[in-house]
């Protein structure tokens, strides 16, 4: 009887919508691309798409469908650019939040002491760099990709090579603006309703949806020193990517990646270097061994060119790496920080970037890395790998504990992104099938081998799995939940106590 009554019911929920007062619009017929993300292996057909055009017409709809209760089922996901992997940001017969859209709030730079921005939750990272080099100012840290939402990455975290120094994206916010799963439109910081602040942050669309968010800015430098280095031995790889984030670097950004089972440097690690001199990485072979890479960034302005030139010198003495692998390149702060853009472009351009990709991204203790290494890198994947793996180190003292993203309990601890994708229908290696059975051996290895790894992005079908994630902050995350969204409507993707995550 309670089936019959839902379905009953249903057909009635798209009409209460369309009598809902709001300055933007619904569309209950072009709704197949929010069925859609990056991750491309989910494909869930909302019921409709809001396109709001206020914070107004979000808290409305958020309203309605928490008045309409739980029994209707009825979910709401926010969609920024899509970029979710397996389908968070989707909502099954429900309705998604078009975040682009919202243009009511207009990106304001505030300079001063203290320089921030203020902007939209559906802004992009690219369009807020764009704008606030006008003013010679720029945020601390970044994702490596930037056209992504910023209501989107501080969902989750938002980290790249910066992370070491300034913390993730989480780490730099002052202040936002919510709609939480009631449809109440709240301002909140460290100070003002903290509580719900650092729910958000880091809470995977769970307690609200971010409409407004004000950025910590700091002046912009001019250039990057783009320095690429190869390793053959893991341990003195670790060790100086973890001598570089301590104290007081050098350098600005470290980050890392793995090379598996190529013959030779004359590849895309630095296909964006073009040295003077290319047969000088022609005459390092790999036979075939897995190679480790660094990869530094140092700003500077061009009055500072020299003494930028001499603090590299002095830093990169003082590394292991092979010296015949060292290329260094000088470009533009913008072209740096956007460069996973220039990779979009080829890709889209050959068929290649709207194919599944089933990345899998690990946070791993410090003491645990030489054993994750050995085990998944000399036994698991010892074929050339289908994407790059990234592999870097960062401080915990960066990340605020009062947000609910959840990392590992050292000191130290690394990032390592496989971030694969699949060509579609092929049944080896590069295939989807195995790249998930692959996936699988890694998580199974670093739960026997009890490594006390944590899921960035993580994606989990039971609670039990939930709440192992969440570990003693499970009860606290529950808490919150109930708080702000009492109704569980804020949704999809799979499932926290029968309860979709949103994120995107």
């Amino acid at each position: 009887c309670i089936t019959i009554k839902i379905n009953l019911c249903f057909p009635s929920i798209p009409y209460s919508l369309k009598t809902l007062s709001i300055d933007g619009h619904f569309d209950f017929e072009q709704v197949e691309h929010a069925a859609k993300d990056f991750g491309n292996r989910y494909s869930y057909l909302p019921l409709a798409v809001l396109y709001p055009k206020s914070v107004s017409d979000i808290a409305t709809t958020v309203n309605h469908v928490w008045q309409i209760g739980g029994g209707s089922e009825l979910k709401v996901a926010a969609r920024g650019h899509g970029h979710s992997l397996q389908g968070q940001a989707q909502a099954h017969r429900g309705v998604v939040i078009n975040m682009e859209s919202l243009k009511g709030l207009k990106m304001q730079v505030h300079t001063g002491n203290f320089p921030y921005v203020d902007v939209s939750g559906g802004e992009l990272w690219i369009n807020i760099l764009r704008e606030s080099l006008k003013h010679g100012l720029a945020p601390k840290s970044w994702t490596d990709y930037l056209h992504l939402t910023v209501g989107g990455t501080l969902s989750n975290a938002g980290i790249s090579g910066q992370a070491f120094w300034h913390g993730p994206q989480i780490s730099n916010v002052y202040q936002l603006e919510v709609v939480t799963g009631k449809g109440e439109v709240v301002n909140c910081s460290e100070k003002q309703n903290s509580d719900l602040f650092y729910s958000v942050l880091g809470g995977l669309g769970q307690f609200g949806i971010i409409t407004r968010a004000r950025i910590s800015l700091e002046p912009a430098p001019e250039m990057v020193k783009w320095i690429r280095m190869v390793y053959t031995d893991f341990a003195t790889f670790t060790r100086d990517q973890e001598k570089l984030i301590s104290g007081q670097s050098t350098f600005d950004y470290v980050e890392g990646f793995v090379i598996i089972n190529r013959t030779g440097l004359l590849n895309n690690w630095r296909s964006s270097f073009n040295p003077q001199d290319p047969l000088q990485a022609s005459q390092f072979k790999s036979d075939g061994r897995t190679l480790f890479c660094l990869e530094l960034a140092k700003y500077f302005n061009h009055e500072d060119m020299v003494l930028a030139n001499q603090e590299i010198k002095t830093s990169l003495s003082q590394l292991n790496h092979i010296p015949s692998t060292l290329f260094i390149s000088e470009v533009p702060y913008m072209e740096f920080l956007d460069r996973v853009h220039i990779s979009e472009i080829k890709l889209r351009s050959r068929g290649l970037w709207e194919v599944p990709h089933p990345w899998l991204n690990l946070f791993i203790p410090k003491s645990k890395i030489h054993s994750f290494a050995q085990e998944v890198f000399g036994n698991i994947l010892t074929d050339t790998s289908s994407g790059p793996i990234l592999i870097y180190p960062v401080n915990k003292s960066k990340w605020d504990n009062r947000t609910s993203v959840v990392i590992p309990e050292e000191d130290v601890f690394y990032l390592v992104a496989f971030l694969s994708s699949a060509v579609p229908s092929s049944t080896g290696n590069d295939g989807l099938e195995q790249i998930l059975i692959r996936n699988k051996r890694i998580l199974d290895f670093c739960e026997i081998a009890g490594l006390g790894v944590k899921q960035y992005l993580p994606h989990f079908s039971t609670q039990g799995e939930w709440k192992s994630h969440f570990g003693p902050h499970w009860e606290a995350f529950i808490r919150r939940k109930s708080t702000y969204d009492p109704s569980a409507i804020l949704a999809p993707g799979q499932r926290i106590f029968q309860k979709p995550i949103a994120y995107s």
